[in-house]
């Protein structure tokens, strides 16, 4: 396609302002006297836009870390950005220092795909507080109780689903992480397999996975970019954008319209949608809060059903190459629940190695290798260093998972990392996978017990293995991850074998069907 005239002028003005643009950026540390933490040399103009991995850049990141310190610093055009490798410096900033490192960075590529909604990826604003205030309302520990038996119906669900057909173990499980979360949230049953709504929040996720780390568009590093038409060299990032916008207009307003219909109709169970908007119907509330409530749970189906399936999906993995902390894990349900039942939530504090490994699986393996990125509202100075506005800030959980001074020998998968030395679970829940401060995760405790219940569930049921082929050789599994904000392990098969008999007429029982 010809460029017209005001298209050839636009682009003229942008490439014109381009230089003074990113000089302003470089030149500023030195008006504030104070250097920038230490991190890899850049160019004068791009910064480190071609040092930035694409693949695993929370190791290269971790390995960036011994190189420079705990502070490393990079800068991709105008874009600055720390990342955080220790503790110490993730709980100063982001909780002690909260005021200033609870914004999120501006990101042009979540904006353009319709992403602005989350209220995990909103500015610190009012407008977040609003959000955040009714989830947490809904979310919070004692709110949260009130989805456990459709947990539990859900959980019990792919059991039956594991029985049937243990070769789609990862369909059933994808089938869990959304049905939960779509159940609680809209009244919707997702189906067995192949579900519109699971397969939606699956590609809208993915999409945005594949968009926001550092370096994944050039856009997120300068912003004028977004005023490029199309069709316009090095703009492919803007027809990504339109057909991701599609997907998250879709998983914001089809779930919402049915339930609206539904009580329109008066066919409506209760749901978290649905009793908000009756309560608010009901106090005369302002009609545009209703916007408020479709974020919230669209937030809710998003983040939800996402990073549950890379939990469960490393449970999968890990249990079937670890042999002997599955029978451990085993041995202990059946004592404590023994044959006869399946077990429920109640029964979490009297199982300790299997609360161990339920956190080793959130340690070894972490949803979100490299967090939600904060941002920071206003100048700082840290340790020495200038931090100033808008920098974006990325706690490393996987270099605090893996921390081999707090984790020894920290790529073993080892539950018993987490007792101490009387035989007891000791204080770590490994509480950093789910954020910091002001932005932790508010919908953790629900997504922690719906794995837990996952977890507790196939031990008591299922014993896992590696697969073999035709001539009886173990199939290997790579225990390779993918790159996004979200990893999940890469497919792999999995030999699923019943316990035995009275499990099947536990798993058959728990439907309300009879044998």
């Amino acid at each position: 396609m010809a460029m017209d005239t005001h298209s050839v002028l636009a682009v003229l003005l942008i490439v014109g302002a381009t230089l003074p643009y990113f000089l302003s950026g470089y030149w500023k540390p030195f008006f504030y006297k104070l250097p920038y933490p230490p991190g890899p040399p850049g160019s004068l103009i791009a910064g480190n836009a071609k040092d930035i991995p694409s693949k695993k850049p929370w190791v290269i990141y971790a390995n960036w870390a011994k190189q420079y310190g705990d502070i490393v610093y990079f800068r991709i055009y105008r874009q600055h950005t720390i990342v955080l490798s220790s503790m110490e410096d993730c709980i100063e900033l982001f909780e002690k220092r909260a005021k200033i490192y609870s914004d999120r960075p501006e990101t042009i590529m979540m904006g353009l795909m319709g992403w602005d909604f989350n209220v995990g990826l909103m500015p610190y604003s009012n407008e977040w507080r609003q959000h955040r205030k009714l989830f947490q309302q809904q979310f919070r520990p004692s709110a949260s109780l009130k989805y456990r038996p459709i947990q539990m119906k859900k959980v019990h669900d792919m059991l039956r689903g594991i029985l049937a057909s243990p070769e789609d173990f990862r369909a059933h499980f994808r089938t869990l992480a959304a049905a939960v979360v779509m159940s609680a949230m809209y009244g919707y049953d997702i189906a067995p397999t192949n579900d519109y709504f699971t397969s939606l929040a699956e590609q809208a996720v993915a999409k945005l996975s594949d968009s926001i780390l550092p370096g994944a568009a050039v856009v997120n590093a300068i912003p004028m970019f977004r005023h490029l038409p199309a069709w316009f060299p090095g703009a492919a990032f803007k027809r990504y954008a339109n057909e991701a916008k599609k997907l998250t207009t879709a998983m914001q307003v089809v779930p919402f319209k049915l339930v609206k219909e539904r009580m329109a109709a008066g066919t409506a169970d209760y749901t978290m949608v649905s009793g908000v908007l009756e309560d608010l119907h009901a106090r005369g509330g302002p009609k545009d809060y209703e916007a408020v409530v479709q974020h919230v749970a669209a937030t809710a189906y998003a983040a939800g059903a996402d990073t549950t399936v890379s939990s469960i999906g490393t449970m999968f993995y890990a249990l079937s190459t670890h042999p002997e902390v599955q029978k451990k894990a085993q041995n202990e349900i059946d004592t404590i629940v023994g044959p006869h039942r399946l077990p429920t939530f109640e029964d979490r504090s009297s199982l300790p190695y299997t609360e161990a490994i339920f956190r080793e699986i959130l340690r070894w393996r972490p949803v979100l290798p490299l967090g939600v990125y904060h941002g920071t509202s206003e100048d700082d100075v840290y340790k020495g260093y200038f931090i100033p506005k808008g920098t974006t800030v990325i706690p490393n959980a996987w270099a605090l998972g893996h921390n081999e001074a707090t984790y020894p020998q920290p790529e073993l998968f080892n539950p018993e990392r987490f007792f101490d030395k009387d035989g007891k679970l000791n204080s770590d829940d490994v509480g950093f996978v789910f954020g910091f401060g002001r932005r932790i995760c508010p919908g953790r405790h629900m997504a922690s017990t719906t794995v837990w219940l996952a977890l507790v569930s196939i031990l008591a049921t299922f014993d896992l293995k590696r697969a073999k082929d035709a001539a009886g050789n173990e199939i290997p599994i790579s225990g390779e991850y993918t790159d996004g904000l979200v990893s999940h392990p890469l497919n792999h098969e999995c030999s699923i074998t019943l316990r035995s008999e009275e499990v099947r007429r536990l798993i058959v029982q728990s439907g309300g069907v009879g044998i």
